[in-house]
């Protein structure tokens, strides 16, 4: 993901253009903005063609390419080198196709153990991040954390901690600057720093240095991939282009005025790397429908439209049902996952949200990260809000016309029983594959082409037993982050691994 470019397209034009995303001093930013639930919305005229992005079902799995169980008692590695395979730093490469398998080395215990479902890991439960401001950083505790990321300025100023408060943490954040400095006044840049169990990976991105402290055996790769999310979730609050006229202007400015009440975000962001595979493979994972009902959900969003809307975009339970872009809008652009995370994070981060209609401006940093544009956000199933329609217009005089385009897409689904058949929808269980002592897997396809019609997309089935704890789901994420490093390192990427664990058997390609 080349996150830091501006994509030019014709989208973008008339944004770089307007006052509207100039700041209009270092105090403001624009608030999100709630609207009364009932509203008198005008008619709208004109429409232009739109063009659907295609979200295939994950319905369409080849048993015969997942690997079946091999009994060993003793542990094998088996790795094929590829010396000719290159690798981007910032760990959003297109990683090709990459499935982890993993089998049971021998039959669970209990024949019924498997019949519980359990919560996704994208459960809500992960989304809701919990407040670690006031922890003592000089406790024990705070020290045993798994990973810690910190984000400070130039200057030294604190401006955001996963752990503790940024005050108390001031003088440990001029330390790492100092080693920042300090290898910078040789002409050199720190990357990472390593201790027996510690790994330190340093990234700057214009003004803002990001830092992350990790006692887990991620990847070098895997934890720079992660800062650059979290500096992406900030210049999607605030956009590139303000953050660096605003240092421009003060060095030494304090940011967390502008990101005031925003830690809640980072939080669950963090969270969400944490638990959730699709940041790792940066890939969507679509809620399983079929592709009937998908098809007619896309018809619905492709009908409802209204000038200057770019994305259409309906999630459910904090997945992807499908997308429209405009197509006479956008010709030469696509929506990357690594944005589409952003949002989801986003709107699952904040009750606010489940209100009534949200509009507030946001910024796709992978799209463009100089320019705004303006989301319409609703629930369509209130109380329990698991559905949720985000359109996305160039316009930000557009909520009357964005909110007619909802009360259209509400109508329409109301009258096909939509939301009672997302409802019922659920991700598949491992079972269901039909491969004896398949415990779990993750599939990343490979040949997806590179034009705005396919977005990169995976599948996996719920966690099961003996996955069913905190510990557990978090010891098998750990497995795929390792192999995943493994095929994915820059001095040695490799084709196939193949493990015998003490528990499982793993195969990734």
């Amino acid at each position: 993901m080349n996150g830091m470019e501006a994509t030019d397209s014709p989208v973008i034009t008339p944004l770089l253009q307007t006052d509207k995303n100039k700041m209009q001093s270092e105090d403001t930013i624009d608030c999100i903005t709630e609207v009364e639930d009932h509203v008198t919305l005008p008619t709208i005229v004109g429409c232009d063609e739109t063009e659907l992005i295609d979200t295939q079902s994950e319905d369409g799995i080849d048993p015969s390419n997942i690997p079946v169980d091999v009994q060993k008692e003793e542990a094998v590695l088996f790795d094929v080198s590829d010396s000719g395979k290159s690798f981007e730093d910032n760990g959003q490469e297109n990683s090709g196709e990459f499935v982890v398998a993993v089998l049971a080395r021998g039959k669970l215990e209990e024949p019924g153990v498997c019949a519980n479902r359990i919560p996704s890991p994208l459960s809500e439960s992960h989304l809701e991040a919990s407040s670690h401001s006031d922890e003592d950083v000089t406790a024990e505790s705070w020290r045993r954390h798994r990973k810690h990321v910190f984000v400070l300025s130039e200057a030294g100023k604190p401006i955001y901690s996963r752990y503790g408060s940024e005050e108390a943490l001031s003088s440990t954040m001029g330390v790492m600057m100092a080693l920042v400095s300090f290898i910078q006044s040789g002409d050199n840049v720190i990357r990472s720093v390593y201790s027996d169990e510690h790994t330190v990976v340093f990234m700057q991105q214009g003004p803002l240095v990001l830092v992350s402290v990790s006692s887990t055996h991620q990847s070098e790769q895997q934890l720079r991939s992660e800062l650059l999310y979290v500096y992406n979730q900030i210049v999607s609050m605030l956009t590139q282009a303000s953050i660096t006229r605003i240092f421009e202007h003060k060095k030494n400015y304090d940011l967390r005025r502008l990101l005031a009440g925003s830690e809640k975000i980072l939080d669950g962001l963090l969270n969400l790397v944490d638990f959730d595979p699709s940041f790792l493979l940066s890939a969507v994972h679509c809620l399983p429908i079929s592709s009937s009902f998908r098809d007619s959900l896309s018809q619905i969003l492709q009908k409802a439209i209204t000038p200057n809307l770019v994305f259409s975009i309906l999630i459910a339970k904090n997945k992807l049902l499908t997308i429209a872009q405009e197509k006479m809008v956008i010709e030469d652009a696509k929506l990357d996952p690594a944005d589409l995370h952003l949002l989801l994070n986003l709107i699952g981060a904040s009750s606010a949200f489940q209100a009534g209609e949200i509009w507030t401006p946001i910024c796709l940093p992978s799209f463009n990260p100089d320019c705004y544009f303006y989301a319409y956000i609703s629930y369509l199933d209130p109380p329990e809000c698991t559905v949720c329609l985000l359109l996305l217009s160039t316009d930000n005089e557009a909520f009357y016309a964005v909110a007619e385009c909802k009360r259209k897409i509400e109508e329409a689904m109301q009258a096909q029983n939509a939301l009672s058949s997302i409802a019922k929808a659920q991700s598949y269980r491992v079972s269901q594959v039909g491969v004896s002592d398949l415990r779990h897997f993750m599939y990343k396809p490979f040949d997806v082409p590179d034009n705005h019609h396919q977005l990169i997309q995976f599948t996996s089935p719920e966690m099961e037993a003996p996955y069913d704890s905190q510990e557990e789901k978090m010891r098998l994420l750990d497995l795929y982050r390792d192999m995943h490093g493994r095929i994915h390192n820059a001095s040695r990427p490799l084709k196939l691994i193949y493990h015998v664990a003490a528990r499982e058997t793993l195969l990734a390609w």
